[in-house]
């Protein structure tokens, strides 16, 4: 009811003509402990009080991939909505399409607090929430009770699926979670990536990854063949394992592939303090490198697997890199914590007018330009 009356309104309509009032909400934020901010941020996007973006897009940014039209290509990335409690809240950043979850199959807590922590340096995160679940049966419950809403955003939302902690069998997990959430999402996200569960990175190993795969896609060609299933890889990979899963991605006909996940690494940027925190790193320190390698894979795929760029995206410049590099679609979160609610807006701004400047018609002729550049010159 309020959601529907603040976008009746459309009040953020206007916030934006007059000026951007984040920088004087940021302090206030930061006065709270990460984690009970992002909860503050969480009740407030369900009570309708979040942006309102919602409407026409420019048709420069419009493009279909995986069998989805995607009004812009700009998406939040899995994290924010850890639950399903917000779809609509989180797409009225302006958002062409959403990552929730990820999602475990039993409801498990995740690891004890504090496990978040801000870089302002850096303008970073470190987290180590450990996938906090409610678990498969409610996390379906609430898409499904969503998918119901007459009002409800048609853009393309995702859900991200991992395994329990204390799992024996990983692909069971993975199997479970597909088959209670495929009815009601657009696409799967198989994450093998989180730094932040002892043992779950380990599953990007060739024998390991296509174990699973060969388990998901069996369980894909029975309950939803159309569904397009992605692998959320990490940034931390040698040559070999990037191969590895080039390779059996292809092998196994995924669908896309998101690149990339939270680093463990901890460059010079950071403050020693922070940097000996376990957990992922996010935010504009992880641009470089998972752009590069986001290229490597678009090469070892052949530009045959539409890829989701990730990683320190703040600016529509990034955005149109991460395209240029190889990606059909782009994820954002870290910048929202730092350059606030109306970031996004700007970035499709911003990447409308590079794509123009460059003479292109669409997002879709900008896929892997940085490559073709490369191969007509050779």
């Amino acid at each position: 009811m309020c959601c529907a009356l603040f976008k009746k309104m459309n009040i953020w309509k206007w916030v934006a003509k007059i000026g951007d009032p984040y920088p004087l909400i940021r302090p206030f934020l930061f006065m709270l402990d990460p984690e009970d901010a992002h909860n503050l941020t969480m009740k407030m996007l369900e009570s309708g009080m979040g942006p309102q973006f919602f409407g026409p897009e420019d048709p420069v940014l419009a493009s279909k991939v995986m069998g989805l039209d995607f009004p812009n290509p700009i998406g939040m990335a899995a994290g924010l909505d850890k639950q399903a409690t917000c779809m609509d809240g989180v797409m009225g950043f302006g958002f062409g399409f959403i990552e929730i979850g990820g999602v475990t199959p039993l409801p498990q807590a995740g690891n004890p607090r504090p496990r978040m922590f801000r870089v302002p340096q850096a303008k970073g995160l470190i987290n180590r929430f450990g996938l906090n679940s409610v678990g498969a049966d409610l996390f379906a419950q609430r898409m499904k009770d969503w998918r119901g809403w007459p009002d409800r955003t048609r853009n393309p939302v995702g859900v991200n699926v991992g395994k329990n902690k204390d799992t024996v069998d990983d692909a069971v997990d993975y199997v479970t979670c597909f088959e209670k959430i495929a009815p009601y999402t657009d696409f799967i996200v198989v994450n093998v990536s989180s730094p932040n569960t002892v043992g779950l990175r380990d599953l990007q190993g060739r024998q390991r990854m296509s174990d699973l795969l060969a388990r998901v896609m069996e369980t894909r060609a029975k309950v939803a063949p159309s569904l397009p299933v992605l692998v959320k890889i990490a940034p931390d990979l040698t040559d070999e394992q990037q191969k590895d899963l080039a390779e059996v991605s292809l092998a196994h006909g995924v669908q896309g592939m998101i690149v990339a996940n939270t680093t463990i690494a901890r460059p010079s940027t950071i403050p020693d303090d922070l940097a000996k925190q376990a957990g992922g790193l996010s935010g504009p320190s992880l641009f470089g490198p998972s752009t590069r390698l986001l290229a490597t894979m678009y090469k070892l795929t052949d530009g045959k697997l539409p890829l989701i760029g990730c990683g320190g995206v703040t600016s529509g410049q990034e955005a149109y890199l991460k395209i240029r590099a190889g990606a059909s679609l782009v994820q954002v979160y870290t910048a929202l914590v730092y350059e606030g609610p109306l970031v996004v807006e700007k970035i499709k701004r911003d990447l409308a007018d590079l794509l123009r400047r460059d003479g292109f018609k669409s997002v879709a002729e900008a896929v892997g330009a940085d490559h073709k550049a490369q191969a007509k010159a050779a």
